[in-house]
């Protein structure tokens, strides 16, 4: 499928650079046979009793680092971790860090570059632990915002606390699963009085989500792997709750990508934890989730491929036009959607 089936106007004054106060009192547009305007803090109001909530508890840790090669300037923001104190990151400016370049963040703080790959992709030897890297990135290291968020200073602090959602547990992600941002306490609180179940699995996204779409066609595009884990306990749960006839709510895309590679082709899901490169287009079979709450994203990207593929093209381009009319706020601290599964 053409990658331009999937463009349209997006004036830059509609991608938010903060996030709506309170967290769930911003827009919520929910996409069904009507085009309805909510609030998030209405989304009870649109589940059932015995319907099941998943979220993404992946922490974002402050991957992105400043440090020298000799008298230059570069920065590093980390992407994953590769065990042995080696890490995949992304350099900048990529053509001063080459094979062998030592990156001197302090005195006693310091890296080598073993490897590079495709796009500039490094593999870095800290010559330490996870913990003691982990530890340092806390004390030194600042929040990799999307590059759509006008920061001229970097992050300030407010988006150390707005960029991880209230439920962020496993840290290892270098972007939010933004849908998850809006769930405040009196959220999940109103959803467990109306009977709606919650459970979590982790997804730590990595730097692909930034990635653009270069090629022309979407079969030509390949997703960066991400890990990820669902365990024992949150499977039997979906299954349990697709069996008595309840719905499977995604927040966020990155939990909808991770329980549909975790289930047969029956929909039965089954205890995850390694890589997911899973890139849905329209076409794709879904087999578990039916509904998916997420934010609006930008043109030829691959989550607006994935809601297209999830809602329909034609549908959500209809969304799209009207959120855009009306004001709804795009991207990481945007606005939120709810979406039904166009079954046909």
């Amino acid at each position: 499928m053409r990658v331009d089936a999937f463009n349209f106007d997006l004036p830059g004054e509609r991608i938010a650079n903060r996030p709506a106060r309170p967290r769930d009192s911003a827009r919520l547009l929910v996409v069904e046979d009507e085009l309805t305007d909510a609030k998030v803090r209405d989304l009870p109001e649109f589940l059932r009793s015995g319907d099941l909530v998943v979220v993404n508890d992946t922490r974002v840790i402050p991957a992105r680092l400043s440090g020298q090669r000799g008298q230059a300037k570069v920065q590093v923001t980390l992407d994953r971790d590769l065990g042995e104190g080696k890490w995949r990151a992304l350099g900048n400016p990529a053509k001063k860090l080459q094979v062998e370049t030592e990156i001197i963040f302090s005195s006693d703080f310091k890296a080598v570059v073993i490897a590079k790959g495709e796009r500039g992709i490094l593999t870095l030897d800290f010559h330490c632990t996870s913990e003691e890297v982990l530890t340092y990135l806390e004390k030194h290291g600042s929040v990799p915002l999307p590059p759509y968020i006008a920061r001229p200073h970097g992050p300030d602090g407010r988006d150390v606390g707005d960029y991880q959602t209230i439920y962020a547990d496993e840290p290892g992600a270098i972007a939010a699963p933004t849908a998850g941002l809006h769930f405040t306490p009196t959220l999940l609180s109103a959803l467990e009085n109306a009977g709606v179940g919650l459970t979590r699995l982790t997804l730590h996204i990595g730097s692909g989500t930034f990635t653009p779409v270069t090629v022309l066609e979407t079969r030509d595009h390949k997703m960066s792997a991400e890990w990820g884990e669902l365990s024992p306990a949150a499977a039997s749960a979906i299954n349990s709750t697709r069996a008595r006839g309840g719905r499977i709510v995604a927040v966020g895309t990155t939990v909808l990508r991770l329980l549909e590679s975790a289930s047969d082709d029956k929909g039965f899901v089954k205890p995850y934890k390694g890589d997911t490169d899973l890139f849905i287009t329209p076409g794709f079979r879904f087999r578990v989730v039916d509904l998916l709450v997420t934010n609006f994203h930008l043109p030829k990207s691959t989550l607006f491929m994935l809601v297209s593929a999830f809602s329909g093209l034609d549908r959500m381009r209809e969304a799209y036009v009207y959120a855009i009319g009306r004001g709804y706020r795009f991207y990481s601290y945007g606005d939120a959607s709810l979406l039904r599964l166009n079954v046909i």
